[in-house]
Order: structure tokens, then C-alpha cells, then sequence
């Protein structure tokens, strides 16, 4: 069954809701990036494996959890209540049915607010790029997806920021992977967004990622 990587900063609040619901099988490794709310040691109490990861950076945390799995397939997962981790298993089944190499999960927002309208248009317009450039057809750059963990791995991600999910997405394309996409429901975070809660963190996000396609 997958490991379900999920990166942390001080998400203490959504953290007994996020492992509560994870389905049966799938492990939970929460990857601390330095909080400073205990979010480690209640992940820790709550059951799930924790990795600290003193980088800072989503790409940093994203990385250590893959490097610290050790099952076939890997999730990735937003730890902040956005994503219902009972919905796991559309993106990771296709993977173990061998049908896609990658899936992504489609953010459909629940609710008003729940996709800020400044971090909706920058998705939108990385997607179009995206399309442009490998042909695969991404309505969004889901932050739920899966794959296998060794074919991640060798794909050499280079960035440790927010152009991550990017430069999977693109090493991934550039290797033939097949890549496919599935609605997920997307509710509203509990507490503010490291990246798309603000102007100033959806522009950090834009900038890392230009960075990864100018490369």
C-alpha cells in the first residue's frame, strides 16, 4: 500500500483530522519543515511516521519524505485540511493498476474561498504552459498526486522550493510518462496558506516556478 508524504509547518490544528481519515493501509509519513507548534510530536502521538526536515522550503520537505519512503507507490498530500485523504485512492490506483505513471489530482473547490481567485489565475496560466510545452492535457497542478517512488526518484528533481510539483511534472513528460489527471474535492485550508493564502506567497510560488521553466 502507498506512503502518503505529507510536508508540515505548524499545521497542528488540521493535523487529527488529516491522519483520522486516511484509508486503511496507506501510511501517513509527515515531514516536520521546522515547526514551531508542535505539529511533529502530535503527528508522532497521533501515529504517524514523522521526518524532520530542517531545509526550509515545500520542495525540501517534499523530497525528504520521498527519500524516507520506502513503499512502491508514493502519495503526495497538502497536510493543512484542503484535501480529504479518503480521496487517495483515485489518484493512487491508476498507478497501481499500471494504467498512468503520474496522477494528479484536479482541484474542484467545495466552497467561496476556498481557491483564492489570485492563486486559481496563476494556476490557470501554468497550466496552459504546461500544455503548450508537453501536450498533456492538465487542467491544474494538483498538489494530490502519486507515482512510483523509485521512478521518482530517477527523475533527479532538482528544485527544494515551490517549483517542485513543476519540475515533476515536466522531468516526468520529458521521460514519456503517462500522465493523468482526476477531480478531487478542494475545501477550505485550516489556517492560512504558506503559498496561495496571500498575494505575496502566490508570487514567491510564480517565481520559483518561472525558474524551473526557464530551465
Amino acid at each position: 500500500m502507498p506512503d502518503v508524504i505529507l510536508p508540515v509547518l505548524n499545521e497542528r490544528d488540521a493535523l487529527p483530522w488529516v491522519l483520522e481519515r486516511m484509508p486503511d493501509g496507506y501510511l501517513p509519513i509527515v515531514v516536520d519543515n521546522g515547526s514551531t507548534d508542535g505539529s511533529g510530536e502530535l503527528a508522532a502521538s497521533l501515529g504517524a511516521r514523522v521526518v524532520p526536515e530542517s531545509t526550509p522550503g515545500f520542495g525540501a520537505a517534499c523530497y525528504a519524505g520521498l527519500t524516507a519512503a520506502t513503499a512502491e507507490i508514493v502519495c503526495f498530500m497538502d497536510c493543512d485540511a484542503s484535501f480529504d485523504p479518503r480521496e487517495l485512492p483515485k489518484v493512487a490506483d491508476p498507478v497501481a493498476a499500471g494504467s498512468v505513471d503520474l496522477m494528479l489530482g484536479a482541484r474542484r473547490p467545495t466552497a467561496r474561498g476556498a481557491w483564492p481567485i489570485h492563486a486559481r489565475a496563476a494556476n490557470t496560466v501554468l497550466a496552459l504552459e504546461l500544455r503548450r510545452r508537453t501536450k498533456v492535457k492538465l487542467k491544474d497542478l494538483g498538489p494530490m498526486r502519486a507515482a512510483r517512488r523509485e521512478a521518482l526518484l530517477a527523475l533527479g528533481i532538482r528544485d527544494r522550493r515551490f517549483g517542485w510539483p513543476l519540475e515533476m511534472v515536466l522531468r516526468a513528460a520529458d521521460a514519456g510518462w503517462r500522465i493523468g489527471e482526476t477531480q478531487v474535492a478542494y475545501h477550505p485550508r485550516d489556517g492560512e496558506s504558506k503559498v496561495t493564502g496571500t498575494a505575496k506567497g502566490t508570487v514567491r510560488a510564480i517565481r520559483d516556478m518561472a525558474g524551473v521553466l526557464r530551465e
